[in-house]
């Protein structure tokens, strides 16, 4: 069993994060900037909704009373990144749809498990970041459908996107939580136009490695505007560099012991 050395970023979504880790995704770019100091992990789940993802992440955190018994055997989550809204906007009757109200109110809930003491997973040290669904090209989409064996119907809509994309940053704004406006951005970076929005799509609904850059730079953006402390540039690595041991190989036992990120905080 690995023994716990970091802190973490936890990664909380659909198939758009657990696409995360693919070569230059979102996620593994952010694993490598924080190499050494924190931990990433990738709690996507292709194809759920928020309504499947509730007790799911009920079994990633751990409660206060869990995390005591562990005694500092478990990592401390850091941050934690919300990133719903592509499959609860799918078009009823798709399975996958959540009602725009139970949408809202099931981000309210997981911000809750973490944010309200009355939750018993209530984590004061846990930083969170709201991000929008990116939107979706329908003709994309369309095609990629149809390209299937056997064809299947286009199952996500632009517009309908777009308002689940607003009800995550109302969300926000009533919570006071930051939020990643995805939609915005790439709905800009494209030119405002969605036929352009194939430059940053593989199918309609999933980034390429364009999409994923823009990503990775917004959410870097909000943490270093909003939790400047857990930004990488802010943090040391939790082991000493090695020319820290070679020029001192005498005390080698003392340079190797376990430090904490943050600088001028003992463990």
């Amino acid at each position: 069993m690995a023994a716990h050395v970091q802190d973490a970023i936890m990664l909380l979504g659909d198939s758009l994060t657990q696409g995360g880790f693919d070569m230059n995704g979102f996620a593994a770019k952010l694993a490598h900037v924080y190499n050494r100091k924190m931990d990433v992990l990738n709690r996507g789940f292709s194809g759920y909704n928020t309504e499947w993802a509730l007790p799911i992440f009920e079994q990633c955190f751990l409660t206060a009373a869990e995390r005591a018994d562990a005694k500092g055997h478990a990592p401390t989550v850091r941050l934690l990144v919300i990133w719903f809204g592509a499959n609860d906007a799918a078009p009823p009757p798709k399975a996958q749809h959540v009602p725009l109200p139970r949408f809202k109110e099931n981000l309210r809930r997981l911000l809750w498990t973490v944010r309200a003491r009355e939750s018993p997973r209530y984590a004061p040290e846990t930083r969170v970041v709201l991000m929008t669904p990116p939107p979706v090209s329908t003709g994309q989409r369309g095609r990629a459908q149809a390209a299937k064996v056997p064809p299947r119907e286009n199952d996500r809509d632009f517009e309908m996107t777009r308002r689940y994309a607003e009800a995550v940053g109302e969300v926000g704004r009533e919570e006071g939580v930051p939020v990643v406006d995805l939609w915005g951005r790439l709905y800009e970076a494209a030119g405002r136009e969605e036929v352009r929005l194939e430059e940053f799509l593989t199918d309609g609904l999933h980034l390429n490695e364009k999409g994923y850059a823009i990503v990775f730079e917004e959410l870097v953006k909000a943490i270093k505007g909003f939790y400047p402390e857990y930004h990488y540039d802010n943090l040391q690595s939790v082991f000493v560099y090695f020319d820290r041991i070679a020029e001192d190989p005498e005390n080698l036992h003392e340079l190797t012991k376990k430090r904490s990120a943050f600088p001028n905080v003992s463990v």
